[in-house]
């Protein structure tokens, strides 16, 4: 009898660690289709309103600015109030509200407004449902890499797709689809379970105490310059090749083809990125980058560009996993959770605001070509900065 009670008890927890699992995936899908939406269509979407590529670069701003306090503020509070569902149901309400304001907004300064409202409430969303994913997976058994990956697909699918519907309706549907996709996570989010933990607040005595060090102090530096390439690159690529004449739908297929690109390498260096030193991988990286910004410099046919899009698995999925692996490896235990805020602020907040300030003035009044010339001259610098810690790591061996 109690053989049996305990068969069903185990049928019934493996039914809802399923459903759990399946409603997990739905929400990483759709919160990646809002930001398929949002990183593709809506500088496109400025542009045809008729704002400057200069003025795009500071709307785009706006939201790594406003990530650095958002994050702070947003990690805190789930600290405090042992709480991610709802802080994710609450900014998902905060993204619809702030969203709606735009379709009457004109002014640029109302838009700049409204567009710093709307990131404050878009920016926390990965790292909180990152940290759900994780706390998730003891409970359904289901690691965070095969719930992660519906994101990567949501945001491939859905970038393709919009590229496909905007093309016959026009880029003013951008807003309606965008909202579309926030109510369809806020529904997933009313399903979720809540799972108690940390969103991974920063330490700010850890943080003083990293910035001491000259060594890490360089590390960071040269991430900058690498991450301010890469935000140029994803910061404007729909307005270049909306300058070469391509259509939302290419513009579309364009990052269906880079989010596709980054999973099979992703998987690769997870399984077998140990057997590689880190800093090498990373020159290899900034080499690429450099390569990758420097052919469109050159690229006056919006088709090649998609063959640079092939390049986002061996620029950014090289980069971005092998620098977290060495940040883990370079910053002490007790001062990890600072390291890895200093990483998110300066790769999303200080590189995204530089990029989009200064690249959106480069492009306006210099022309594509100095613009991604800039930019391929900053990885090569990046690249340079990486030999020389890799020189001097070794020395001191």
């Amino acid at each position: 009898m109690d053989s049996s009670i305990s068969a069903k008890e185990t049928a019934v927890n493996s039914v809802s660690a399923r459903k759990e699992t399946a409603a997990l995936r739905g929400f990483s899908f759709a919160a990646y289709a809002t930001h398929a939406a949002v990183v593709s269509f809506l500088p496109l979407y400025f542009l045809d309103k008729g704002f400057t590529p200069s003025q795009i670069g500071i709307i785009a701003s706006t939201g790594p600015f406003i990530s650095i306090f958002a994050n702070l503020l947003l990690g805190w509070a789930s600290d405090r109030f042992q709480t991610i569902k709802k802080l994710l149901t609450l900014l998902l309400f905060g993204q619809l509200a702030s969203l709606a304001l735009l379709f009457p907004a004109e002014q640029f300064a109302v838009i700049c407004a409204v567009m710093t409202a709307f990131y404050f409430f878009q920016t926390p969303i990965n790292p909180l449902s990152d940290s759900l994913f994780l706390l998730s997976s003891q409970y359904t058994g289901t690691p965070y890499a095969l719930i992660r990956i519906f994101g990567s697909l949501g945001f491939a699918a859905s970038a393709f797709a919009f590229g496909l519907l905007l093309k016959v309706v026009g880029t003013g549907w951008t807003l309606p689809i965008a909202l579309g996709t926030i109510t369809l996570s806020l529904l997933f989010s009313f399903i979720i379970k809540d799972y108690r933990g940390s969103a991974g607040k920063i330490d700010f005595s850890g943080f003083f105490v990293l910035m001491r060090k000259p060594q890490i102090v360089i590390f960071f530096f040269i991430i900058l310059l690498i991450s301010i390439s890469h935000r140029m690159y994803e910061g404007f690529l729909g307005l270049t090749l909306r300058e070469m004449g391509a259509s939302d739908s290419l513009v579309g297929s364009a990052w269906l083809l880079s989010a596709m690109s980054e999973i099979p390498i992703l998987f690769l260096l997870g399984k077998y990125g140990h057997k590689f030193k880190e800093i090498p991988l990373l020159v290899i990286a900034c080499l690429l980058y450099a390569l990758r910004l420097g052919l469109l410099s050159e690229i006056s046919d919006p088709r090649l560009v998609l063959a640079t899009q092939l390049m986002h698995s061996v620029t950014f999925g090289i980069y971005f996993s092998t620098a977290l692996r060495y940040i883990s490896r370079l910053i002490p235990d007790e001062f990890r959770s600072s390291g890895q805020a200093v990483h998110a602020i300066v790769w999303t907040g200080i590189a995204g605001v530089l990029s989009g300030t200064f690249g959106g003035y480069v492009f306006e009044f210099f022309g594509r070509d100095t613009f991604f010339h800039i930019g391929s001259a900053l990885a090569l610098v990046a690249a340079g900065g990486f030999i020389a810690l890799h020189l001097y790591n070794r020395n001191r061996v």
